[in-house]
């Protein structure tokens, strides 16, 4: 299992940089900042900061979206920080939930997002693509590579990622929703003729290593409340009984009353009221070392490839150490 560190881009970018210098250190291979451009710093400016302070370690947004940033957009950032470094991105991608609500739009649709898969991924690996009926093609491409993996909860979008994307990231860590969208997302590879097996599968929620629960579930409540935006979503699509999506991930957004932008992804969101404490420690990995352990093998028996911490709290450092000392060398690789 490879391990990953999840950041805001939140001022001083240096404070960003030196923590993933600090989870490479500590064996961790991808570093994942969120990506929404008015709520926190431009990420690709420190990713390339980060790419130059490290040695191996593997940058990309969690997740961006394609309207932000145009495709061919995106595809120039990433082939241009893969020409200067490597090879080392990875692009996350999503149909856009803060990054397009707090600029007063909707998150795309899966249709858009389809598109902009392949357009991004073909023109950062050098090939030509065909944007809006004109076919583009970054001609000083040399031997680039870009995995394009995308962020799903709903039968729909789970689908399109095993369709089309080279990995899927799940954005809780609850071994029974884990289960079942994993399942979902490598059925729909199977049935459009792809190797299942081949997808890489990312799971991505906080973390949390001590033992105080109670203190550990407050700084980590606002997680439930970021995944009640993608649920709130998808009860009003699919209504919240209509058995196409599990009422395990939808009983819990009952008592939502609505969700303020300004707290996104931060310890001491006063949004997230509602969010119960079985659901904070269904979704985050929480408790000693001992807890997380368990947690991250019943994962990988699951055929999850990655986890990626979350350290939107207080105890950043303290949690990286801890799973560099105890939980990378056991489970890693």
């Amino acid at each position: 299992m490879d391990f990953g560190l999840v950041l805001q881009t939140d001022p001083p970018a240096t404070a960003v940089v030196d923590l993933m210098r600090r989870a490479e250190g500590a064996g961790f291979r991808y570093g994942w900042t969120f990506d929404s451009a008015v709520l926190w710093q431009e990420p690709f400016v420190i990713h390339s900061r980060i790419l130059d302070h490290t040695e191996r370690i593997i940058v990309g947004p969690m997740v961006t979206n394609p309207t932000t940033r145009t495709p061919e957009v995106t595809a120039s950032t990433f082939a241009t920080l893969n020409d200067m470094y490597g090879n080392r991105t990875v692009c996350g991608i999503g149909r856009g939930d803060s990054a397009m609500r707090v600029a007063g739009r909707k998150p795309n649709t899966l249709a858009t997002l389809r598109d902009a898969m392949r357009v991004i991924r073909d023109l950062a690996e050098g090939r030509e693509a065909d944007v809006g009926g004109t076919t583009l093609k970054l001609p000083w491409v040399k031997d680039g590579k870009l995995p394009v993996w995308m962020a799903a909860y709903g039968p729909k979008a789970l689908a399109l990622a095993g369709q089309e994307a080279d990995g899927f990231i799940l954005q809780l860590a609850d071994p029974f929703l884990t289960e079942w969208m994993v399942k979902a997302v490598r059925t729909a590879a199977a049935e459009a003729g792809r190797d299942p097996d081949a997808l890489t599968v990312c799971v991505a929620a906080p973390a949390y290593v001590g033992d105080d629960l109670d203190h550990a579930r407050e700084q980590c409540r606002w997680f439930g409340g970021m995944v009640g935006n993608h649920v709130a979503d998808l009860v009003q699509r699919y209504g919240a009984h209509s058995g196409l999506v599990p009422e395990a991930l939808t009983a819990y957004i009952e008592q939502r009353q609505g969700y303020d932008y300004s707290h996104h992804g931060r310890a001491g969101n006063p949004s997230t009221d509602f969010v119960p404490d079985e659901i904070v420690d269904r979704f985050c990995l929480l408790g000693p070392v001992e807890a997380h352990r368990e947690r991250l093998e019943e994962l990988r028996g699951m055929g999850v490839d990655q986890f990626a911490v979350y350290a939107m709290h207080d105890a950043k450092e303290a949690t990286i150490d801890a799973y560099g000392r105890e939980l990378v060398p056991v489970l890693g690789g």
